[in-house]
């Protein structure tokens, strides 16, 4: 009987370090996944990022155009040269954020 209560326990045993096994395995892929979905979370915070910079300059460049007043020269060339540069930036944000 002794050798029947042994063979049971090993066979128990053996259940549970296959599930075990699988646990592991299972838990293993669950970190892959979350490591590559934080690297692309990370990935476009940092697009995120470079587009909030843009609109920061944007908004810098309008308030520029803005403050600009006729008596300062040549206001219609330095106003269409800002919006040139607004217009750049805006390219390079869209493609930024491609």
């Amino acid at each position: 009987m002794s050798q029947d209560l042994l063979r049971s326990n090993l066979s128990r045993l053996e259940r549970k370090i296959l599930m075990l096994l699988n646990e592991h395995k299972n838990l293993r892929e669950e970190v892959k996944s979350l490591t590559n979905e934080n690297q692309m979370l990370k990935q476009g915070l940092q697009n995120r990022d470079q587009q909030l910079e843009g609109f920061k300059n944007q908004i810098k460049f309008t308030k520029i155009a803005d403050r600009i007043h006729p008596e300062d020269g040549d206001v219609t060339e330095l106003k269409r040269k800002v919006d040139d540069y607004i217009r750049e930036i805006d390219k390079c944000i869209a493609h930024l954020s491609q």
